[in-house]
């Protein structure tokens, strides 16, 4: 039976599909490893192991306020709360559980705590609900900060929800920008080669970047930030703040407030963008800087390039992270760190003052793990998890 799965996964790995990459450690579980692995690479950091016996990682968070708790999200429905002050990660409770339907690359999948969690407890959570009707729900939490580990979060109430056409391309990345916005992008709804043609489609919201108000809202489930791009344009939903994506898996804030995304890739090549106001990154015309669709002389006009892509010599599944900002490893600070999911190669990235095109970015190493998602903590310092073996790691400086 496990062979049989893993021809299937195979195949959907074959046709750039991100379900076979995943597929692989779901039917092979924690045996499955990396072929080529090294110890450091030319930045000279290590990964400290600070917390395990997860399931299936896809984010990790800091409590605003509690800088020192951590929440780690399990695919499977869970986000449990752990303390980093003796070191050794100690599991206090857990957030909240709900039902999830958790096959391919559904599932539970972000969370993002309000900025002012420490006075109004809130925070949003990004899963597929486990009802009969596949589709994302962006929910609002609630719990009395001075309660986690003791208590449960309730969910107080459905933000959006967004019917999905397939099982893969859900994406999952909740966050809030400087601008105290909730930001969420939506991959492009899934199979390969956008079928439904949803990511330059402005009339969907799947393969988008979305942006909505959850504060100011007069009664309804969320407000169009008037300063949205598209607001009153015609045949546009309000809420979309760039388009043009596949799978975005994983996007941040850095220190500047830029938002960098990584945007997984399906045949040739995976890559890291700068998401502005009104951007079209391209898909499904084009993948990262390349033709996609149709694979020679497509248009350019109008379409954003990414500052960074790298091809299936270097992995097929990239994995977005942060720009480093803490003080243990000084040679990484100011540098994008990101991964690539089924390669375990890590690297460092110089993120340019505009939209420019970077050839090369450092390789940190190639570590035997599957890193499905980072956290940044209060300090800056950027923590990896490994959605196979179910751990977290610090990136520390070598010895």
């Amino acid at each position: 039976m496990k062979t049989l799965a893993a021809v299937g996964a195979v195949a959907l790995l074959m046709t750039g599909c991100d379900a076979g990459r995943r597929m692989l450690v779901h039917y092979f579980g924690n045996t499955y490893a990396p072929p080529d692995v090294a110890a450091n690479g030319p930045v000279n950091v290590k990964l400290k192991e600070v917390a395990s016996g997860f399931d299936q990682i896809t984010d990790v968070q800091f409590v605003p306020g509690q800088p020192r708790r951590m929440v780690v999200v399990e695919k499977s429905g869970a986000a449990r709360i752990l303390d980093l002050d003796d070191g050794g990660g100690r599991k206090v409770g857990t957030l909240f559980k709900v039902d999830v339907l958790a096959e391919s690359e559904l599932g539970l999948l972000g969370l993002a705590f309000h900025p002012r969690f420490a006075e109004n407890g809130r925070f949003y959570v990004n899963f597929n609900p486990k009802d009969g009707k596949m589709r994302t729900r962006i929910s609002e939490w609630t719990i009395a900060p001075a309660d986690l580990g003791k208590t449960e979060a309730k969910e107080t109430r459905v933000v959006l929800e967004v019917e999905q056409p397939y099982q893969n391309h859900n994406a999952g990345q909740l966050a809030f920008g400087p601008d105290g916005m909730l930001y969420f992008g939506l991959g492009d709804g899934g199979w390969m080669g956008d079928p439904q043609g949803n990511g330059q489609n402005p009339g969907v919201l799947l393969g988008k970047m979305l942006r909505v108000d959850i504060n100011n809202t007069d009664g309804k489930p969320y407000a169009v930030p008037t300063d949205n791009p598209f607001v009153g344009k015609e045949g546009w939903r309000p809420e979309i703040w760039a388009l043009g994506l596949r799978n975005p898996w994983r996007f941040s804030f850095a220190p500047d407030g830029r938002l960098l995304l990584a945007d997984v890739g399906q045949d040739l090549f995976e890559e890291v963008d700068i998401v502005e106001r009104g951007a079209n990154l391209g898909w499904s015309v084009r993948e990262a800087t390349h033709c996609f669709e149709p694979k020679q002389d497509c248009r350019t006009e109008g379409l954003v390039d990414p500052i960074f892509e790298y091809g299936r010599t270097d992995g097929t599944s990239i994995t977005g992270g942060y720009v480093y900002d803490g003080s243990a490893v000084p040679s990484l600070r100011g540098s994008y760190v990101f991964a690539d999911f089924t390669s375990g190669k890590m690297w460092a990235l110089q993120v340019p003052a505009g939209i420019t095109l970077v050839k090369e970015a450092r390789l940190i190493g190639t570590f035997r793990m599957l890193t499905s998602s980072f956290g940044r903590d209060a300090a800056g310092e950027i923590y990896a998890a490994d959605f196979a073996q179910g751990t977290v790691s610090m990136l520390v400086p070598a010895p």
